[in-house]
Parts: structure tokens; sequence; C-alpha cells
């Protein structure tokens, strides 16, 4: 029976219009459908620690969290990340009013844009940006304002002057993601410390993805509500997926002052209410673990970067070496014009899987200015040594 259409009116959502299925979906496809090794998608291949799996097998069988767990989130957890804020950071949490529990940090981010965000509002992002926050900041119905990062001596770096000429009487907040996806930068203390001053003296809301605060490399994380002026106007977000290799478990959560928090929660609420009952139980457990455990996740990804960077460095492109995450950025403009297709990172990572037996991700999906994006593709490096050890072999081929 075919569908019942207006002429009139497409059905999607004109906020949504520009955007269609997602990249991660169609490379995962196509390294299905081709066999290849899939370095693009961020997901590891590999559970995480037994221990948290068996807590998880533990709340399932005990009836922990098997029907609706409280809106915020369980007790055990609220507690567990406020724990973790004050031992790590020295940053002091109220679990009953400064947490909130999200499924995942996908919705915590799509929350507090849903409750802070209004018609008009200006958002500004860094890109290249993660694809769900032009998503969000579209479904809120806000403006979203980018800010690039531009590659220089082997990273990625923030112009301040050009963050400050972008804020204006409409903006709303700053969107930052540290350490960032895609490009593997770790914000430095310096460059957050300007953030935090601009948003102090344009009188500005932070939305802070923090979610790979856990796997930094080169540097330290910084999390921007520990800086003067701050606190009471930055949202912080965290994951367990990123740093105990549960990404199905969609636990993720948002931190900050009982307001900023009250409002998020406002909106949450009716997006999932509730989310991943028994597995929120595990997490706690997982946050409690000792600093051992997050230093050997750190020690295991820094290995597997330089594993991944050496390799791609072999095979011809150039390479910019993470800071943090668990993705490298690549340029592929060295491997001459007849590989790299002009530079277009869509038609080297469509035609890779074929050539090479690997996906990748193009950059420029995560840039509103696509040419500035266009010769970047990235690679995931969160994969068992000889997932990648075979990768890096594969993609010898393309230095001839």
């Amino acid at each position: 029976m075919a569908a019942m259409t207006s002429s009139a009116r497409p059905l999607l959502n004109r906020r949504l219009a520009e955007f269609g299925t997602t990249i991660f979906a169609e490379m995962s496809a196509l390294a299905a459908s081709t066999g290849a090794i899939n370095l693009g998608q961020g997901f590891p291949d590999t559970d995480g620690p037994e221990e948290v799996r068996e807590a998880a097998v533990r709340a399932l069988r005990d009836g922990r969290g098997n029907q609706y767990p409280p809106g915020p989130g369980v007790p055990e957890l609220r507690t567990a990340i406020a724990d973790h804020q004050l031992r790590r950071y020295g940053l002091a949490v109220d679990p009953d009013r400064e947490v909130l529990v999200t499924a995942g940090a996908t919705e915590a981010i799509a929350a507090s844009l849903l409750a802070l965000v209004e018609p008009g509002d200006e958002v500004i992002a860094l890109e290249p940006y993660y694809d769900s926050y032009a998503a969000c900041i579209a479904m809120a119905g806000g403006t979203r304002v980018p800010v690039t990062l531009h590659p220089d001596n082997g990273r990625y770096v923030l112009d301040l002057d050009e963050l400050r000429a972008a804020v204006t009487p409409r903006t709303r907040l700053i969107l930052l993601n540290t350490p960032h996806n895609p490009t593997g930068t770790v914000l430095t203390r310096a460059e957050l410390t300007a953030v935090a001053e601009l948003a102090c003296e344009r009188d500005l809301l932070v939305v802070t993805d923090e979610v790979y605060e856990h796997l930094v490399f080169d540097g330290e994380h910084v999390p921007m509500a520990t800086l003067p002026g701050m606190r009471g106007r930055t949202l912080s977000i965290g994951s367990a997926g990123k740093t105990f290799s549960f990404t199905g478990w969609k636990v993720g959560w948002v931190t900050g002052a009982p307001e900023l928090v009250a409002a998020v929660r406002s909106a949450k609420q009716f997006l999932t209410y509730v989310a991943s009952g028994p597995f929120q139980y595990a997490v706690a457990e997982a946050l409690r673990l000792p600093d051992a455990y997050t230093d050997g996740l750190r020690d295991d990804l820094r290995a597997k970067r330089d594993l991944l960077c050496q390799g791609l460095t072999a095979a011809g492109f150039a390479v910019y070496r993470p800071a943090g995450t668990y993705f490298v950025t690549t340029d592929i403009r060295p491997l001459g014009e007849e590989l790299s297709h002009g530079g277009d990172g869509f038609a080297f990572c469509r035609a890779l899987p074929e050539r090479c037996g690997v996906v990748a991700i193009p950059n420029a999906v995560f840039y509103d200015h696509r040419d500035a994006g266009a010769p970047f593709v990235r690679f995931a490096f969160c994969k068992r040594e000889s997932v990648l050890e075979e990768a890096v072999s594969r993609l010898k081929a393309l230095a001839g």
C-alpha cells in the first residue's frame, strides 16, 4: 500500500532535512558488505572489565533496575559520579541535585540543548564536531555557529580570536568537546581559561562533552567547571561507554549547578524518561575501580595509537598524532592525486574498502565548511592489536 504523502509539505521536519543517514551507518554497512576492517565507527571490539559485566548480571538477577529506575538515575550511580568528580578533579557535586543520568552522552547533549536553547539562539561549536551536535542544535531551533580548529604543526589548534569574533548578542552557549573527536586535540589549560573568561565576560553557558576524559595521552584533561567563574554556568557530560568499553549499555550523565541540571531533567524526562536500569548499578561499581584501571586503559590505547600512526605514516598519509580520544586524523593529499581523488575524503573512504579492505570516516561530515575538511580522514584505534596490525598491513598497498 502506498504511503499517503502531501506534495505541499515534506514528511520530515524541515529542521532535520539536511541530515540523512549518518556516515557511521553507511560506512559500517560498507565494512559488513565487503568484509573490510572497520576503523570507522568508534566502538571497541572487546568488552570491558569482567567484574563490571558481572555486576550487570548480578543486578539483573537481583531484580535491581529491571523496572523503571528513578528519573534522575539510581542513587548508587549518582553518588559514584559525584565521588568520581571529587576524587579526580576536586569538584564537589551534590548527587541529589547536581547529577542526572542519561541514555548515553548523546541524550545528554540532546537534552541539554533542548532545555537551554530557544529558536533564534546561537550555539558555538568547534568544527569538526561530532555529527549529533548539529542535529541537536537544529532540533532545539538554534543556529549553529562553527569555529574551526585549524591544523598546525601536527595538531589542531583553537583560534581564540576567531572564537571571540563568533560571539554575538544572540549567542546562548558554547558547546565544547575536549578531548576532541575527531581531531584528538586536548584543549590546554590556557585555551580553556580563555574560553572561560569569554563565557564570564559575555554571560554565556558552556556545555562541555568530556566523554574521553580518561583517554589523554599527552597533556592533561581540565574540566571546564573547575575554572574560575564556571561552576554555575557549565554543564559537564560524561559517559561510561568510552571509559569502560561497554558502548551498548548507553549510560551517560550530566553534572552541573542545580538549576542547570533541573532544566536538563525537564527535557530529558520526555525523551527516554529512564534507561539502562541494571547497567546503572554496574557502572556505579565501575566508577569505583582503582585508578590503575583507567591508567592501564590509557597506556594500552597509547600503544595502539602509536602502532596505527606509524602504519598510516608508512602508507603515505600525513598524520595528526592525537593527544587524546581513540581517533587519529590523517591528510590524504600526500598519497597523490590519483589515490586521493582530488582530495575528496568521501570518495576516498568509499573506495578504500575495495582497495585495501579497511574502512575509515571522511572528516568533512563533521564540518559546516566542507572544503576545510575535504582532505581529512579519521581512523579509530580502539581495536585489538592484531586487528590494527592487519589494517596497517593492508594499508601498505597505498604506498605501492
